[in-house]
């Protein structure tokens, strides 16, 4: 199906799952409809946020936009999900409603989609930014070199296991353009909460498609104040709570994928990561009954693990000393 009959272009779905940000919003949507791509359908899908942002969309006029608000808050992964559910084109992309996007984002990496049959989805590097937009230089330059995206080769990756789930250079929320029809949207369990982009990786992975890399930096992440990992206070305790089960429930998944046997010890590793992060934010939230399970699951396989051991040990002290040891 296509928005625009006469053009030559695929349809690419540009899917902007959004709750509660409608100033950021604004700036996402407007990144989508700017791009020199122009055969898109735009799925706007509001989870049911206090201020309905309806009449911010309808404001653009751009018939290509679609915008769905759900009666109620069915959770960030649901959200994004019936996005996914919804799209019609050849192609999707997922933009949150806090990033945005270059002019050339689609037009640099759809090309590569439709040359290759055999690829899943083609991604790129991509700038930081702050609150008010200015791009951070040092912050990029220090992204690229942790998700290693500085040291991938442009072109054609067939097997791309390590760089998806171990070096997790693949941006799958915010910088990758998919093959629609290939996934089950319906395999993805609620389970993986927050970590949906890793658990879609992994499903990519197992495809037996390969992957295009593109090393521009095209697209604008944003690091603010409601970013899970900069929330403060209680809302960090339970954005560790929810990293740590989702963790948990992924890496249980990998480790036992027979097609995955290579990277299995990397896997458990990281499952008693998870593990320890889980213990900690039950302890923080005072669960500590709840919490001490986690440590010893870790201290059975790993027992001079010093943060884990450390961890255990605060369980017994007073919970007021507690916080403020784990706080710092």
């Amino acid at each position: 199906m296509s928005i625009n009959v006469k053009s030559s272009e695929p349809l690419v779905t540009v899917i902007i799952p959004t709750y509660n940000r409608i100033e950021y919003l604004k700036h996402a949507i407007n990144s989508a409809v700017k791009q020199t791509y122009k055969n898109l359908e735009i799925i706007v899908s509001d989870n049911c946020s206090p201020e309905n942002p309806q009449a911010l969309v309808e404001s653009f006029k751009d018939p290509r936009i679609k915008f769905w608000r759900h009666g109620q808050n069915i959770g960030m992964l649901g959200n994004q999900l019936h996005g996914f559910k919804m799209a019609q084109g050849k192609y999707i992309a997922s933009l949150h409603d806090d990033d945005i996007w270059n002019e050339d984002f689609l037009i640099k990496l759809v090309p590569h989609l439709e040359k290759n049959p055999s690829l899943i989805l083609a991604f790129c590097d991509q700038y930081i930014i702050d609150a008010q937009g200015q791009i951070n230089y040092s912050g990029t330059e220090e992204n690229s070199r942790g998700f290693k995206r500085d040291q991938i080769t442009p072109g054609i990756h067939e097997n791309f296991t390590k760089i998806g789930l171990i070096d997790k250079s693949i941006p799958t929320a915010a910088a990758c353009v998919i093959r629609n029809g290939v996934l089950n949207w319906d395999s993805i369990p609620s389970q993986v909460g927050g970590m949906w982009d890793l658990y879609l990786t992994y499903l990519c992975c197992i495809t037996g498609y390969g992957v295009y890399y593109v090393p521009e930096k095209l697209t604008q992440y944003r690091a603010h104040e409601q970013t899970d990992t900069m929330l403060s206070g209680s809302r960090n305790v339970q954005a560790k709570i929810r990293k740590g089960k989702s963790e948990i429930f992924c890496y249980q998944v990998f480790m036992k994928d027979e097609r995955l046997q290579e990277f299995n010890s990397y896997f458990r590793q990281k499952w008693l990561e998870a593990n320890t992060t889980l213990g900690i934010g039950l302890l923080r939230d005072q669960q500590i009954t709840a919490a001490r399970p986690y440590f010893w699951q870790t201290l059975t396989e790993q027992k001079f693990n010093l943060r884990t051991l450390v961890a255990l040990i605060l369980s017994f002290i007073p919970p007021a000393l507690t916080n403020k040891i784990l706080n710092v």
